[in-house]
């Protein structure tokens, strides 16, 4: 086992319309997508759809939606650890002008224990804060045996400040800044205060604030894609963490900035497609999102 994602799976339905009707109103959508979803599980999708073997313990559930889940999975190679749940959980996404509204449904109540693995190979763990009593297990396993423990702090998750102090990079939303009254410059603090090597706040189309190896904070702006092409911002982050992971793995000693630099162009591709499956990128997707767009601060002004 190489890389081990945790987290919460969903089915995203992501329908592409002018308007959500109200009342009895109707209203036909222009496209829809129906994929995986969930943070660290897109984010294992995006490693593995990169070349890196990943195995992902995610919640499971004995319906149609869970064997449809186990599909898309074994398409990518994924080896799925199960988290028996009763139902699975369900996504409607509609991505409206660079935002998107989200609706979930989502049964987080396990039938079972944390499954238990053997990391005694692995190289690099990545969390999302769900499923936190797995998370905080396995984040000390991997710590002892000197993995790299990765988090998307996207929100206020039960033991999330345990759990931090067990991770090695954790970049976090605006949104977690939020719940927790903190600037962003604050929740690096706060990050490095915990022992995180690296730390970043990412804020959408602005880029991400982060520290690299030495501590030292700078600003990672996005790539300037132009808005025509922008589709679904919806599971960019989630690709901009496992194309970190992925490149990682493929370089590890390699400068923390090349990684998300790497990153960055792995999300500037998944906008411009609708759903999280056509936004996987390929490493030549990254190249070409690399070569087509520069970074926002580095336009000539108009």
């Amino acid at each position: 086992m190489d890389a081990l994602f945790i987290g919460h799976a969903y089915i995203d339905v992501t329908m592409r319309a002018e308007r959500m009707p109200s009342g009895d109103q109707k209203a036909l959508a222009r496209d829809y997508a129906v994929s995986f979803g969930g943070n660290a599980v897109t984010a294992g999708f995006a490693c593995a759809k990169l070349g890196h073997p990943v195995d992902l313990l995610t919640t499971l559930a004995p319906d149609w939606l869970g064997h449809m889940f186990m599909d898309m999975a074994h398409t990518y190679g994924i080896d799925v650890h199960p988290r028996r749940v009763a139902r699975s959980s369900l996504s409607f996404v509609w991505p409206n002008d660079g935002k998107r509204a989200i609706l979930r449904a989502r049964d987080d109540t396990y039938l079972q224990g944390v499954p238990r693995l053997d990391i005694s190979e692995t190289r690099l763990l990545h969390l999302d804060g769900h499923m936190a009593d797995a998370a905080l297990h396995y984040a000390k396993g991997a710590r002892a045996r000197g993995a790299l423990v990765s988090l998307d702090g996207g929100a206020l998750r039960p033991c999330i400040e345990e759990l931090t102090g067990y991770v090695d990079v954790a970049v976090v939303a605006e949104k977690l800044c939020e719940q927790m009254s903190l600037s962003e410059l604050d929740m690096l603090g706060w990050l490095k205060s915990k022992g995180c090597r690296i730390g970043g706040v990412t804020t959408g189309e602005k880029g991400m604030l982060w520290y690299d190896e030495d501590g030292e904070i700078s600003q990672m702006p996005s790539l300037s894609v132009p808005h025509e092409y922008i589709v679904d911002t919806s599971g960019a982050g989630d690709v901009f963490h496992g194309a970190y992971c992925a490149s990682y793995l493929e370089r590890p000693d390699a400068p923390w900035r090349e990684h998300f630099e790497f990153a960055r162009a792995a999300s500037a591709h998944k906008i411009q497609h609708l759903g999280n499956e056509a936004g996987l990128p390929s490493p030549d997707d990254v190249a070409a999102a690399l070569a087509a767009f520069a970074p926002a601060d580095a336009l000539s002004p108009v």
